[in-house]
């Protein structure tokens, strides 16, 4: 909205010049419309800690069939430097990668496409200006996911490549920079657990230089299960009866063990310890003697069999098969949802609502007269009116949810809440957006916090902003009685609604709201008009 000033974005490509030093030169387009897909393809980009991954798939009669897969060992985990921030060189070696998939992905359209960046992205102190950049080369707005929520996609992932036996699953996924434990039944997901512990952490920790010895490898195991500790209990054998395996860890693990003939099916514990003593026998990466490891993979394979072999003594695993789902095809599953309206972030909100007490004759109230605001506001603007209308809906249900903590300032508590609470479905910058519209429903407009919204929402959000806050306030009364005919217009600066006349005099509470409504846009740069 004119009038709100935002700075310039600094997002922009680079590339290689002298001594690995990033230039910016373009500016970079954000803006994804949810449109009809023209093909049946879809693709799924997994942003990993240790490898990249792009899986592109045919969807037709509900049904994925995949028809291209990429992978790069990018090791963007080990380009972390002391103060987490990702180093130049890093930096180079992903977007040289994701160059290479945007050519794959360049005539897909933005709703075909999902790509989600994991633990280093969470890590990195220089995220923003680097996802920026990533974000060009691909051609693709590129999510970040919460550990939990990368959880509940591997394990969608997993699920939907087994068959629904109702037999209840562990499912254990080693990445680079994190590991996730699931435990569900069929396609439900029932409890999830994030640890900030993977194949590239764990190596570079515990095995610099890619020297292992006996004491370096029990000292790495302890460490693997003081951080899963507190699962011990909640995940152990018992609370399930099978243990699947996801990740290329866990994959290339597998096939050493079946190789070599130390067990005839999947991971046994009494494999990993043949493994353990051939990679401590041979005392460094470059010496192990394994013919069906990838050579790329071997630097980090101590700390991938570290993870895995603390997790089945603590945990109290026999055997763990490997399955073919991962995260990318649980991306690809989440992304049909979301094209054929059975959108996870919608049951989400729902739950949210739920928990915390919403009054839900009140919230749709709000949001039908915010949703006609944005219809006339917006309407007639090269905008996405079903996304905006979209969001609209999860802000008007979710606007009270901070009742349940105090009455005073109540918008701060929800905003709080659906920022940082573990929400299914929902990114990382999805929530911040849905958090920053609660938290601008009423009282003082957030103008700071709209700009630090990635674009386009940083333009956008002000005006959906504009068109909650009013649809909460000529809902204040809370009753059932429809409103009369109101128009709203914003342009530029300037906010003007319209009533019917001898409306806002046989409503003089309402009028009072306006005024000083009025005089809260006035401290935002806003002129809000009513006759």
């Amino acid at each position: 909205m004119a009038g709100i000033s935002h700075p310039q974005h600094e997002a922009c490509a680079f590339y290689q010049t002298d001594d690995a030093a990033l230039r910016c030169v373009v500016p970079i387009p954000r803006l994804r419309v949810t449109v009809t897909p023209q093909s049946d393809l879809l693709a799924a980009v997994d942003l990993g800690s240790n490898s990249f991954h792009l899986l592109v798939a045919s969807h037709r009669n509900g049904n994925l069939t995949v028809v291209d897969r990429l992978v790069e060992m990018v090791r963007l985990g080990a380009g972390l430097d002391a103060q987490n921030n990702l180093t130049p060189e890093a930096q180079i070696r992903a977007l040289e990668c994701l160059e290479r998939f945007g050519q794959r992905l360049r005539n897909l359209p933005p709703c075909s496409v999902r790509a989600v960046g994991t633990n280093t992205f969470r890590m990195a102190q220089n995220a923003q200006p680097f996802l920026h950049r990533a974000e060009h080369a691909l051609g693709h707005q590129i999510e970040i996911v919460s550990g939990i929520e990368e959880a509940r996609l591997i394990y969608q992932g997993v699920a939907r490549s087994l068959a629904p036996d109702g037999t209840r699953r562990l499912v254990m996924d080693i990445g680079g920079g994190s590991t996730e434990f699931i435990i569900g039944v069929d396609q439900e997901p029932l409890h999830k657990e994030s640890f900030r512990m993977g194949c590239v952490s764990m190596s570079l920790r515990h095995f610099p230089g890619g020297k292992i010895s006996a004491k370096r490898f029990k000292r790495a195991v302890i460490a693997a299960q003081r951080e899963l500790e507190p699962i011990e209990l909640a995940f152990r054998r018992g609370q399930w009866s099978e243990a699947v395996g996801a990740s290329g860890s866990l994959r290339a693990i597998q096939k050493i063990i079946l190789a070599a003939g130390w067990s005839k099916e999947g991971i046994s514990i009494a494999g990993l310890e043949r493994l353990a003593e051939g990679m401590i026998a041979a005392g460094d990466v470059a010496k192990l003697q394994f013919p069906e490891l990838n050579p790329e993979r071997a630097p980090v394979l101590p700390g991938g069999v570290v993870i895995v072999y603390a997790a089945f003594k603590i945990l109290g695993i026999e055997l763990m098969k490997v399955a073919d789902g991962a995260l990318r095809e649980g991306l690809l599953y989440d992304l049909v949802g979301r094209l054929h309206h059975t959108d996870i972030r919608s049951t989400t909100v729902e739950t949210l609502a739920t928990r915390y007490h919403v009054d839900r004759d009140h919230a749709e109230r709000v949001r039908e007269t915010a949703r006609e605001f944005a219809r006339q506001a917006l309407g007639k603007e090269a905008v996405d009116l079903a996304t905006v209308e979209q969001w609209l809906g999860w802000a008007a249900e979710l606007h009270e949810i901070g009742f349940d903590i105090a009455h005073s300032a109540y918008h701060k508590h929800g905003a709080y809440i659906v920022e940082n609470a573990d929400l299914p479905g929902f990114s990382q910058q999805e929530q911040k957006l849905l958090a920053t519209l609660v938290r601008a429903h009423r009282r003082k407009f957030p103008v700071k916090l709209f700009r630090d919204l990635a674009h386009p929402w940083d333009e956008l959000a002000p005006r959906i902003a504009i068109a909650l806050r009013l649809g909460v306030l000529l809902n204040r009364s809370r009753h059932p009685a429809p409103l009369p005919a109101v128009e709203l217009q914003l342009q530029d600066v300037q906010v003007t609604l319209r009533f019917p006349d001898g409306w806002l005099a046989d409503h003089p509470l309402t009028m009072a709201d306006l005024e000083q409504e009025a005089e809260v846009l006035q401290a935002a740069g806003l002129a809000l008009r009513f006759a």
